[in-house]
């Protein structure tokens, strides 16, 4: 009995649904059950970790000028550009196979024209004789009874979604690595005020003591010091200003675009939300959700179904190539009745002897996927070893940042301190530097701690999956960012829109505090015991073990942030007036070299 061809095609389709694939089995994840705690009170507002990918990046990043600089680069920049289109091409390259599955039709035309001679034709004379002909069939369309072009096709699937979760944590490190540049950029910019404020301290501080030095007060070593100190903190101040403008350009860089200075922080604050609580046991199954994790799993995907194809290999390949249509001597008969032709070309191949060629494909193919799983393995582990170190990091980063503040304040007390003591004419002007390098050392280091939590922030929020199931959608109620210069295409593999709450209103500097030149009505306690140290110089007879107990009274005084010198009084015989760096005066007399005492 014959069957309509319609009919053995769906026989076909239904006998090639099964595949000789191993079933997939997500192998166990080589890493401890739970990600190390940290031990630290958990923020206010501090969410659960496994929520904590439900937290979209708008939400995380409060700041509405940072936010305009990622949605710039989730538009503009070119590596996310090349991931979103290399998953549409991977995409493209599976509709191919996939299409393999399907018998492909065509329709065919043709004339055949063919001379004989006199001596070759039967009938003893030349002739001319022609065919056409219309046709349409299909050609060497195999039918997978052992699965291999299914498994093919499963292998290609399984690639585009590789490509797809790859481009996503494309997309998810653009968002972090933006977000760190910015920080960065506010990190660089106080260390650019910081080297600028030295210069100027340190110019000012010349200044002051070359004038001591032209009124006989201190010697040339300290000249050459102050000049030192100076040209060091020019260059410092130079290498930072470069610093600065390498900072900015990295951040051009992942924007893709211009950054206008309205977009830039003026200073490091706290613009992100609270991070979960990770004092709380953590489940490392967190980590299967992430981008990479999944992108790692579906290339073990595709490794399982290449081993199916290539065992469909040992079997037999059957292929039919069938056609019908008419066709006549004469164009006018071509579509007349009784003309019609058909043909049917099954066909069947059995591999009988191929030197072991099947075998090594079969072994190379299960050898691919025992390098899949370990890739898929060493994904595991490396992401472990990420949020490990970055929870390491955030158990101290707080105690960095209190012992950094801590330390910074003590400098700028000890600066204050020995700049008084330099200035009464106690202490040479070598410690005076050494104060001062100690306390710019320690502003720095205040800086940089600053910016690793701030950093660190970023890195837990990128690594625990932020964002990974929240939708993300466009900005409504945020201020439109300056238009950058150039267009990006369609990125189809980005996450689907969803509703944004309104952005919070960026956090402003704190206001200067106003500057005047009047001197204060009352002066604290430090200013009164350099006044009295002064005071005791100024008498050429006074004993020195007066100025002595007046120097630990000053010593004693409280922490205060600057030196304020009061007034001049009247001039006294054999006293100098000198300018201060605070703006002011100072009152010294020039005293012979063994009364000076350290």
């Amino acid at each position: 009995m014959k069957l309509h061809p319609s009919l053995s095609l769906l026989a076909a389709a239904v006998i090639s649904a099964c595949t000789m694939a191993p079933a997939y089995e997500r192998p166990q994840a080589p890493v401890e059950p739970q990600l190390p705690p940290v031990q630290d009170e958990a923020e206010a507002g501090a969410a659960v970790a496994e929520e904590f990918a439900q937290i979209a990046w708008r939400d995380f990043f409060s700041d509405t000028r940072l936010c305009a600089l990622i949605e710039r680069a989730l538009e503009h920049n070119r590596d996310l550009r090349v991931a979103s289109l290399t998953a549409e091409q991977v995409r493209a390259q599976y509709r191919i196979q996939a299409a393999e599955q399907f018998p492909a039709i065509a329709a065919t035309g043709g004339q055949t024209a063919q001379h004989t001679p006199a001596d070759l034709s039967m009938t003893g004379r030349e002739m001319t004789s022609r065919s056409y002909s219309a046709t349409v069939g299909l050609a060497s369309y195999e039918l997978d009874f052992f699965g291999r072009v299914r498994s093919l096709k499963d292998q290609a699937l399984a690639n585009y979604l590789a490509s797809v979760e790859a481009a996503r944590s494309v997309r998810n490190t653009v968002i972090a690595e933006t977000a760190r540049a910015w920080v960065n950029v506010a990190a660089q910019r106080e260390l650019l005020a910081l080297a600028e404020d030295t210069l100027e301290s340190r110019r000012q501080s010349l200044d002051l003591v070359q004038r001591s030095f032209d009124a006989g007060a201190v010697s040339a070593l300290d000249v050459a010091q102050a000049q030192t100190a100076a040209e060091s903190a020019r260059i410092t101040a130079a290498q930072q200003k470069t610093a600065f403008e390498q900072a900015r350009n990295a951040l051009v860089l992942l924007t893709g675009a211009n950054v206008e200075d309205v977009l830039l922080p003026s200073r490091m604050q706290d613009g992100f939300a609270a991070l979960p609580d990770l004092s709380r046991p953590i489940s490392s199954e967190i980590l299967l959700s992430r981008p990479d994790i999944l992108a790692a799993e579906q290339q073990l995907k595709a490794a399982n179904a290449n081993i199916g194809a290539a065992r469909a290999a040992f079997f037999p390949r059957i292929t039919l190539t069938a056609s019908t249509g008419v066709a006549s001597s004469e164009l006018d008969n071509l579509f007349s009745s009784g003309q019609s032709i058909w043909s049917f070309v099954p066909q069947i191949s059995l591999p009988i002897f191929t030197a072991g060629k099947l075998a090594a494909s079969l072994d190379a193919a299960e050898i691919g996927k025992d390098i899949a799983v370990a890739r898929y393995e060493q994904a595991i582990q490396t992401s472990f070893r990420e949020v490990a170190d970055a929870l390491a990091a955030r158990a101290t980063l707080s105690e960095q940042l209190s012992a950094g503040e801590a330390l910074a304040t003590a400098a700028r007390e000890n600066e204050r301190l020995s700049d008084a003591r330099y200035r009464s004419g106690l202490d040479s002007h070598l410690n005076l530097l050494d104060a001062q390098r100690t306390r710019n050392a320690a502003e720095q280091s205040l800086i940089v701690t600053r910016f690793s939590d701030a950093s660190n922030r970023i890195t837990l929020y990128k690594l625990l999956g932020g964002g990974i199931v929240a939708e993300d959608a466009p900005q409504k109620d945020a201020p439109a960012a300056p238009a950058a210069p150039a267009s990006a295409p369609e990125m189809q593999v980005i996450e689907k829109p969803a509703d944004i709450p309104a952005d919070e209103a960026a956090p402003q500097p704190d206001a200067a505090p106003p500057q005047t030149d009047a001197a204060p009505a009352q002066t604290d306690e430090a200013e009164e015991g350099l006044i009295r140290v002064i005071e005791v110089v100024d008498t050429a007879d006074a004993p020195q073990a007066l100025v002595r107990e007046e120097v630990q009274e000053e010593v004693a005084a409280p922490v205060q942030e600057e030196v304020l010198v009061p007034q001049p009084r009247l001039m006294e015989p054999g006293v100098k007036t000198l300018h201060s760096s605070e703006g002011g005066n100072l009152r010294m007399e020039v005293l012979p070299a063994e009364e000076i005492r350290e």
